[in-house]
C-alpha cells in the first residue's frame, strides 16, 4: 500500500498543494486555488492585509481536490508540510479567532519603528544578536499594532506567521519555529534564545509568542475539528513548516552552504546558505535561520529579496495586455522586441519599500516612453527586463558579500518560465541556472516525510530531482544587455536621489 505526504505553499497569490508518494519520491497530484490570484487589502498607501480565513478555505479546498484522486484515502496520508509567505503577522485570541486581517511580508506601515528600534539598539549588538535589524518584520509590525490599535493587541493571545496559523487550525495548538522566529528577528543567536533585545526595546509581550518547535519533526498532529473540515485523518502528523523562501531552497535540495536558490513568483528572492553567523552591515541582503539550522549546526539562509517581481509582471498582463492575455502570448510578444526595449526602460519597484534599496519605496517607473515608437510589445519587454535587471542589481551586491552564485537551481514555474527574463539573469550575473522540476509545495511535502519517518533525512528526501533544463549565459547577448542593464541602473540611481 502506498503512503502519500501533502504538502501546502501559503502565498500571498494562491496556495498550492502536493501530493507526493513518499516510497518514490513521485509527485502524484498539484492543485491551486483559487485559479486566478488572491488580491491583497490596502486601506490606506504602502498597507498590505489578507484574511487569514482565506488562507485556510484554500487549503481545505486543496486538500479535498487531492483526496479524490483514485487509491488515494485519507489515511494513507502519513504526514503534511507547510510552506508559507514570510514576515506576516496573525494575531488570533485565547478561542484561536482571528483579531485582526493578518498584515503580510510588503505591508510598509511599520519601517519607522523598525528603524527607530535599530536605532535604539544599536547596530553592531542588533546584527551580532539577530543577524538583521528589526526593519519592516513581524516584530516592528506587532509594534505597530501596539501603538495604534491596543484592543486588538490586548485581545491577542498569539503573534503568529501564517503558516503558524495554518497548522493551529488542522492541529488546534498554537506553535512556531526558531526558523520563524528568525523572520520576525525575534531570535537571538548569538545566546540561541529569544530576542530579548527586540522584544524589551518594542515593548512587547513575549507571552504572545507560541511555543517552539522544530522545523523539521513531529509539530502536531490534524485533531477532530482539522480533519472534519479538510477530510484528512485524525492523528495525522503536521511535520514541517517554514517560510516560503527557506521552504523554496530546501525544496531544491539548497541544504548545505555553497548551495544557492531563486525564485521569481510575486516577489523574487535569491537564497543562499552559509555556515556562519552572516550579516551585512548595510541591510540590503537578509540572514535568517535556514530549515535545518540548529544549536550543533549553524545554517544561515542568506536572503536578496526584491518585491516588485510578478506582481509587476501580472501588473502589466492585467493592466496593458488585458486579462486574457496569458503569460506565454507575453513571452511571444516580448520575444518580438529587441534587447534593451529600444530605450523603454522600467524599475519595478512599486511593491512597497525595498530592502536591497535599504526600505527606500520609490514606486514603479516608466521611462524614455516613445508614443511614436513603442508599442504593447515594448512594455511587456522593458518588464520583463526591468524585473530581471533587479535581479542582477541584487545579485551582484550579494556577489560582494562573497556568495557563490556560480550555479543557481530554480523550480520549473514562476518568471523562470520566460526565457527572456532567464536568459537576461544568467547572461549579466555569469550564473549557470538549472530548472529543476519540483516547487515549494512537492518539497514541503517530502520534508513532512522525514518527521513521519518515511525518508531518513531532509537530503535524502529531496534530492532525487530531476533537471528539466540548463540556462548558460549568452556571449552574444552580454553587450547588448550590459548596455541596456547601465541604462537602467543610472535611472535607478537618479529615483533612489529624488526619494533621500
Amino acid at each position: 500500500m502506498a503512503t502519500y505526504s501533502i504538502g501546502y505553499d501559503i502565498g500571498s497569490s494562491s496556495v498550492k498543494a502536493a501530493l507526493v508518494d513518499t516510497d518514490t519520491g513521485r509527485t502524484v497530484a498539484r492543485v491551486q486555488a483559487p485559479q486566478e490570484e488572491m488580491t491583497m487589502q490596502a486601506p490606506q498607501p504602502a498597507w498590505a492585509e489578507q484574511d487569514p480565513e482565506l488562507w485556510y478555505r484554500y487549503v481545505v479546498d486543496c486538500t479535498q481536490q487531492l483526496l479524490t484522486r483514485p487509491q488515494v484515502h485519507s489515511e494513507d496520508i502519513k504526514a503534511i508540510g507547510i510552506g508559507y509567505q514570510m514576515h506576516g503577522l496573525v494575531l488570533v485570541d485565547a478561542e484561536h479567532e482571528v483579531v485582526r486581517p493578518a498584515i503580510i511580508w510588503c505591508d510598509g506601515r511599520a519601517v519607522e519603528i523598525g528603524a527607530a528600534a535599530f536605532t535604539g539598539i544599536g547596530a553592531d549588538r542588533c546584527l551580532s544578536h539577530c543577524l538583521n535589524s528589526p526593519g519592516n518584520f513581524t516584530a516592528a509590525k506587532l509594534k505597530w499594532v501596539a501603538e495604534n490599535e491596543q484592543s486588538n493587541y490586548q485581545r491577542s493571545a498569539y503573534a503568529m506567521l501564517p503558516g503558524d496559523y495554518i497548522a493551529l487550525r488542522l492541529t488546534g495548538q498554537p506553535t512556531t519555529t526558531i526558523t520563524g522566529l528568525s523572520e520576525g528577528v525575534l531570535w537571538d543567536f548569538k545566546h540561541n534564545k529569544l530576542a530579548s533585545l527586540v522584544l524589551d526595546e518594542l515593548e512587547l509581550d513575549a507571552t504572545k509568542l507560541c511555543t517552539r518547535v522544530p522545523a523539521v519533526g513531529v509539530q502536531g498532529k490534524v485533531n477532530e475539528k482539522g480533519a472534519g473540515e479538510t477530510g484528512l485523518a485524525v492523528g495525522t502528523i503536521v511535520g514541517y513548516r517554514a517560510g516560503d523562501q527557506p521552504n523554496n531552497a530546501m525544496s531544491l535540495n539548497v541544504i548545505h552552504p555553497g548551495e544557492v536558490a531563486a525564485t521569481a513568483g510575486t516577489s523574487g528572492v535569491v537564497y543562499g546558505v552559509t555556515d556562519r553567523l552572516a550579516y551585512d552591515p548595510d541591510q540590503r541582503v537578509n540572514s535568517f535561520a535556514h530549515v535545518n539550522h540548529g544549536s550543533e549546526q549553524t545554517r544561515i539562509g542568506i536572503l536578496l529579496c526584491i518585491n516588485g517581481t510578478g506582481i509587476a509582471h501580472r501588473w502589466i498582463r492585467q493592466q496593458v495586455c488585458g486579462e486574457n492575455t496569458t503569460y506565454g502570448e507575453m513571452e511571444e510578444m516580448a520575444a518580438t522586441i529587441p534587447t534593451g526595449s529600444e530605450g523603454l526602460h522600467f524599475l519595478p519597484f512599486g511593491n512597497g519599500p525595498e530592502r536591497m534599496l535599504q526600505n527606500q519605496d520609490i514606486g514603479a517607473q516608466l521611462l524614455g516612453l516613445d508614443f511614436n515608437r513603442h508599442t504593447r510589445a515594448h512594455l511587456v519587454r522593458a518588464g520583463i527586463e526591468g524585473v530581471a535587471f533587479s535581479f542582477v542589481y541584487g545579485m551582484r551586491v550579494m556577489k560582494e558579500l562573497g556568495v557563490d552564485l556560480s550555479t543557481i537551481r530554480v523550480g520549473n514555474d514562476n518568471m523562470f518560465q520566460s526565457s527572456v527574463f532567464a536568459q537576461t539573469v544568467a547572461t549579466l550575473t555569469g550564473a549557470r541556472i538549472e530548472v529543476h522540476n519540483t516547487n515549494g509545495a512537492v518539497g514541503a511535502a517530502l520534508a513532512a516525510g522525514v518527521a513521519a519517518g518515511l525518508s531518513p533525512d531532509l537530503a535524502s528526501a529531496v534530492g532525487r530531482q530531476e533537471v528539466l533544463t540548463t540556462i548558460v549565459p549568452s556571449e552574444d547577448q552580454r553587450s547588448a544587455l550590459e548596455d541596456a542593464y547601465q541604462t537602467w541602473r543610472t535611472s535607478l540611481d537618479v529615483a533612489l536621489a529624488a526619494t533621500k
